[in-house]
């Protein structure tokens, strides 16, 4: 039961094989049997999803059960949870406890969902390789040596290894995409504003999207079907209809053209990677997709300037933790100057600092017109070529990582290279784009990740054409025990 894919256990809880009780306790026990191991989850919520399983048992038996009811689902510890603790993966927030649901957390609750628990991510999401965890690294279910990407690793491996069917991430540079690719299972960023930021704690405002990530194109498009639509209260929502995902999954995909950026296939890139990703070609080429070759030329600019826009937004909206209105206080401060720079030096990991810290500097006056304006004059330029690409292809394909997973601590000692590990998602986020990372193959038995990436609200275009991939291919159906 752990590897059936949403839809299976769909029809399971609703012919009556097993009741939603049944399948929350089942992936309970096994939490509490194996994560020990993965270090998937910050906090486990056994009796709030006993609940609501409980809850939509009934919803079931009066026959007015929706695509989600019963189904259990891991939310990313981003999310604000009323009275459930809200760590962010920092030591900052250890003794958080929200007073309000977050928006997506409201939305999958309507649903039906059952939350199982918050699961582990890099501290305040900014990483890429969940080992800046106040928690802990969590371990890549395929290699316990690996890690499984980040900042949702803990999402993505808790799904990898068979504790909950379905989990939310949230994506600023690739965090969704990324350790989707590295545990081998699906995840899609919606296009920015399409999902709710309220009550999903920022890291950079402009960037940070919320999206799902589970085994299947199928299962993240009924996912997300619940988790779009305008929200008054947060003001980078947008207010516009959200397009049905879940219908178009089996149209034909015949005539999609189909682009490879030439910066995607550079000598970063694995050459075994690349070997998958001529599979996948040849796959869709037989589903009649057309693949041609174009260009992005500024791509090659996108971390340097992500690296100035996402850090400069986090100096901003990390200012507000300072130990006097909620989160970790220092101990006997002796002046105001005291408590805010102990708190924030001992609440806050080295990763952060360091974000903090650039962020700061781009801001600063002296260099702001040499480095953040620049920077956002580079983002238009990147969203300018995407912009362009889409007049002659439907959707782009490419590589989510450069390699498959590194090992635990190898990136560690290296920030630019642990930063370079993003370089083909983070164009993506400077442009606000849709993109989803699904299963390609394997290299000496970890996963490859494929990325789909479409114009504004293309979501339902994308699933479409990973969910025909996944009918023709199975990588999406291997798992770390077989």
């Amino acid at each position: 039961m752990e590897f059936k894919t949403l839809t299976q256990q769909r029809s399971a809880l609703d012919t009556g094989q097993i009741s939603a009780v049944e399948l929350t306790q089942y992936y309970l026990d096994r939490i509490k049997q194996q994560d020990d191991t993965i270090n998937s989850f910050i906090t486990v919520t056994e009796s709030h999803a006993l609940a609501q399983a409980k809850a939509a048992d009934a919803v079931i038996a009066a026959n007015k059960q929706g695509p989600l009811t019963g189904i259990p689902l891991a939310q990313k510890d981003i999310f604000c949870t009323q009275g459930i603790k809200t760590t962010c993966g920092s030591k900052m927030l250890d003794n958080f406890l929200p007073p309000y649901d977050a928006t997506v957390v409201k939305k999958l609750d309507a649903a039906g969902m059952v939350m199982l628990g918050k699961t582990n991510m890099d501290e305040f999401a900014m990483g890429s390789s969940n080992e800046t965890s106040y928690y802990g690294a969590v371990k890549n279910p395929w290699d316990h040596s690996c890690v499984p990407g980040g900042s949702s690793g803990g999402a993505a491996a808790c799904i990898a290894a068979g504790f909950t069917p379905v989990a939310t991430g949230s994506d600023t540079g690739g965090s969704i995409r990324q350790p989707a690719a590295l545990c081998g299972i699906t995840g899609i960023k919606p296009t920015y504003g399409l999902v709710s930021r309220y009550g999903m704690i920022a890291f950079a405002s402009s960037l940070d999207q919320a999206g799902p990530m589970a085994h299947t194109a199928q299962d993240c498009a009924h996912v997300l079907a619940a988790m779009c639509g305008y929200d008054n209260n947060d003001s980078t929502s947008l207010n516009r209809t959200c397009d049905d995902v879940t219908s178009s999954l089996d149209s034909d995909i015949k005539g999609l053209k189909v682009g490879l950026p030439k910066p995607f296939f550079d000598d970063a890139l694995n050459p075994l990677i690349a070997a998958c990703l001529d599979e996948v070609k040849a796959t869709l080429e037989k589903l009649g997709a057309t693949c041609v070759d174009v260009d992005l030329p500024n791509m090659h600019l996108s971390v340097p300037a992500y690296y100035i826009v996402a850090p400069a937004e986090a100096s901003s909206n990390l200012s507000r933790y300072d130990g006097v209105r909620f989160g970790y206080r220092c101990e006997n401060p002796k002046s105001l100057d005291d408590l805010y720079c102990r708190t924030r030096a001992e609440g806050f990991g080295a990763e952060v600092k360091r974000r903090i810290i650039v962020g700061t500097y781009a801001l600063s006056a002296g260099f702001y017109e040499a480095y953040y304006r620049k920077a956002r004059r580079i983002r238009t330029l990147i969203s300018n070529d995407f912009t362009r690409v889409f007049e002659q292809v439907d959707v782009l394909l490419g590589p989510t990582t450069p390699t498959t997973a590194f090992k635990l601590g190898e990136k560690t000692q290296d920030p630019v290279s642990m930063y370079l590990n993003d370089i083909y998602t983070i164009a993506v986020n400077l442009a606000g784009l849709p993109a989803l990372s699904a299963p390609a193959g394997f290299i000496s038995g970890m996963p490859v990740g494929l990325q789909l990436i479409g114009p504004a609200f293309s979501e339902a275009k994308l699933l479409n054409v990973a969910h025909r991939y996944q009918q023709v291919t199975d990588h999406h159906l291997q798992s770390p025990n077989q």
